[in-house]
């Protein structure tokens, strides 16, 4: 029988991939990227899910771009990383999350699908952390990677996933605390949600 594996807020962390600034003109459904991303870091604001940011060659590459608040985070941005490696799991990110024990899942939204976003994806299953990519979170310059990096991720045991649907396994319980203002993101996010999936899903087979 195949294992379940559930998101819990308090075994998750978020984990948002080089989206920067020189990306802006050249990944495709960019500004939708950003709404789902956004949109995810509202849900982490709600549910008190840390975030871990990585930047990719920043001095060429820029910054993560402004449109995405990071710090209205405020503690729940564990780190923003400079990075060369392709991956987010560097040395850095590694002691974050061996300072933190309980965290058994990782989710995962950003650029590139089939470099970074894959890679990463990669190295955290492999080391043991249940990795859940966000398929509305993610894209590339050429969308026609995209659906080969999840179906690549999904064979080496990963779980791909929506940005909503994530999110209300997240939640679990409308009874929960807090859930009026969860409810409240999904209300205000709904046409974003619509936009996003229209945009970055349209080409993705799931199966």
């Amino acid at each position: 029988m195949p294992t379940v594996t559930k998101l819990v807020p308090e075994e998750t962390v978020f984990f948002l991939c080089d989206v920067q600034t020189r990306f802006k003109n050249a990944i495709f459904g960019f500004d939708e990227l950003v709404l789902a991303i956004s949109k995810m870091l509202k849900i982490a604001k709600v549910l008190d899910i840390p975030v871990i940011v990585t930047e990719q060659n920043p001095k060429a590459l820029g910054n993560t771009i402004p449109d995405i608040d990071l710090p209205s985070l405020g503690p729940l941005l564990l780190a923003n990383i400079e990075k060369g490696l392709f991956s987010m799991a560097t040395p850095e990110v590694k002691a974050l999350l061996h300072e933190r024990p309980q965290i058994k899942s990782v989710v995962l939204f950003g650029i590139e699908s089939h470099v970074c976003v894959l890679q990463s994806a990669l190295d955290f299953i492999e080391a043991g952390y249940n990795v859940h990519v966000i398929a509305d979170g993610v894209s590339s310059c050429n969308k026609e990677e995209i659906p080969f990096a999840l179906a690549r991720i999904r064979q080496s045991g990963g779980y791909i996933t929506t940005s909503e649907s994530a999110a209300f396994q997240l939640q679990r319980d409308a009874g929960a605390p807090g859930f009026k203002s969860f409810s409240n993101i999904i209300k205000e996010e709904k046409d974003n949600t619509v936009r996003t999936l229209q945009k970055l899903l349209q080409y993705r087979a799931v199966l």
